[in-house]
């Protein structure tokens, strides 16, 4: 087995802008994202599979850390016939890392799926057409204006979702539904307001639009359990934990505070922890949604895989950027599928 590994930056289509990367004045955002793609090519079959990390500081990762524990990785404890003593090696190999090791757990199934000749949803027992849910697509924070002109282009998908958290909240959702004024509409506050009284304040105003499916995060994730418990009281609109649910040994804290969870597959660790994740809050009646960073398809479609787990879908990371440099998991007004001139088997990604 082979192990390479490189970084790659992503070209966003429109500065990208959160409540949690805002400065001064409203001011922050970027205009590309970086990520670590890494790739295990065994000899002996022929087998390649691919995997990628969206590293985030929020958690304590970069690039530069993802392409140091792949520099670690002893290709000879890597097989993607023996998946169990493969994830073992790499979940063992230092704590941490959850970016990195999501990117190996991906290339893992990948291989594995085509040396047994199965996509990889079916490795999890899942289907993958039947009751797939819609994906959104995300609006990052900006001037009502450029709000305006993004919900303009994004016209072909039934459910948006807006970055909320700034000073410009009250606009920015005015001028969204300006240009759709009926739309599907979801918010994701990315740990905005620092106590429970100003977020019920702000969810009250927001509530307003009478059309919101739920919030996501409007508080930081190391809030007491007390005040998580108090908002989901009196908010009139459902909670979804993002940043408070990595993973699923916090299910059960998010069971009394939240309606939702928002399941990434970076902060898992992988397709086979964010399994884990996305039935562990079901076990507990919490309602599942898949998520994603700013992302290529390889990362996208990994998630895909999962998608019969979900109650809603936010998987966009690859539809915000202008170079995806993979072709995978298709997305037609917000309906996901795979093109039929992909590979069957494994993750059903190819390079363009």
């Amino acid at each position: 087995m082979n192990v390479t590994c490189r970084a790659l930056r992503l070209t966003m289509a429109h500065k990208w802008t959160i409540a949690s990367r805002l400065g001064p004045g409203g001011s922050g955002g970027t205009v590309d994202f970086p990520v670590a793609m890494v790739e295990l090519a065994d000899d002996a079959s022929g087998l390649l599979g691919r995997g990628e990390a969206a590293p985030s500081t929020r958690y304590g990762e970069d690039v530069e850390s993802c392409l140091q524990f792949f520099a670690k990785v002893d290709p000879g404890r890597i097989d993607f016939k023996d998946l169990e003593a493969s994830r073992d090696y790499i979940e063992n190999l230092e704590p941490g890392h959850h970016a990195a090791k999501a990117a190996l757990d991906i290339a893992l199934l990948d291989g594995h799926g085509q040396w047994v000749s199965r996509p990889v949803h079916e490795l999890f027992g899942l289907d993958f057409q039947n009751g797939v849910p819609l994906t959104s697509f995300s609006i990052g924070i900006d001037a009502p204006e450029v709000i305006r002109e993004k919900v303009i282009e994004a016209a072909q998908y039934p459910c948006l979702k807006l970055k909320v958290g700034s000073p410009s909240d009250e606009a920015n959702l005015l001028a969204l539904r300006s240009a759709a004024p009926h739309a599907r509409l979801r918010l994701d506050a990315n740990e905005a307001w620092n106590t429970k009284e100003e977020a019920l304040e702000r969810l009250e105003w927001l509530a307003r639009d009478g059309n919101i499916e739920f919030i996501e995060q409007p508080m930081p994730a190391g809030t007491p359990r007390g005040d998580w418990i108090w908002l989901r009281q009196r908010s009139p609109l459902p909670l979804v934990a993002d940043e408070s649910y990595r993973s699923a040994h916090d299910a059960a804290f998010c069971q009394d505070c939240f309606d939702g969870v928002n399941v990434k597959l970076v902060k898992a660790g992988g397709i086979t922890p964010a399994f884990e994740a996305l039935q562990a809050a079901r076990n507990l009646g919490l309602k599942t949604m898949l998520g994603c960073m700013i992302e290529t398809s390889v990362l996208i479609t990994a998630a895909a895989h999962l998608a019969a787990l979900a109650d809603y879908l936010d998987l966009d990371g690859n539809l915000l950027i202008t170079d995806d440099p993979f072709r995978g998991v298709a997305c037609d007004r917000g309906k996901l599928s795979f093109p039929e001139d992909l590979p069957k088997s494994g993750l059903r990604v190819v390079p363009r």
